[in-house]
């Protein structure tokens, strides 16, 4: 991008343009907002909290020292899953030796 001296560019151009750059990124943060919607996912935190940081108090986080619960797998489950892989990892490599 070239880059602008008083020379130039005035300096009413350049608030122009920078007008100009802010409608397009509100266009563009509507339509990203828009495909969120449509994917059911909820708008970044990270930009919701940018947007408007006085507008409603953040919702209370989990205690940090509660972890959420590992699930347990019974012996039989991980000798089925460790079979599963051993059997596709060996497909893998029948396949891999043929090329």
């Amino acid at each position: 991008m070239a880059r602008y001296t008083k020379t130039t560019a005035s300096h009413s151009f350049l608030e122009a343009a920078l007008v100009g750059l802010e409608v397009q990124k509100q266009k563009i943060e509507e339509q990203i907002a828009e495909v969120r919607s449509m994917l059911g996912q909820r708008p970044a935190a990270k930009k919701a909290a940018a947007a408007a940081p006085a507008a409603a108090p953040a919702p209370a986080a989990a205690p940090a020292g509660r972890k959420r619960a590992r699930r347990k797998l019974s012996e039989e489950a991980r000798k089925r899953i460790a079979a599963a892989q051993k059997k596709r990892w060996a497909a893998f490599r029948k396949q891999a030796g043929k090329e």
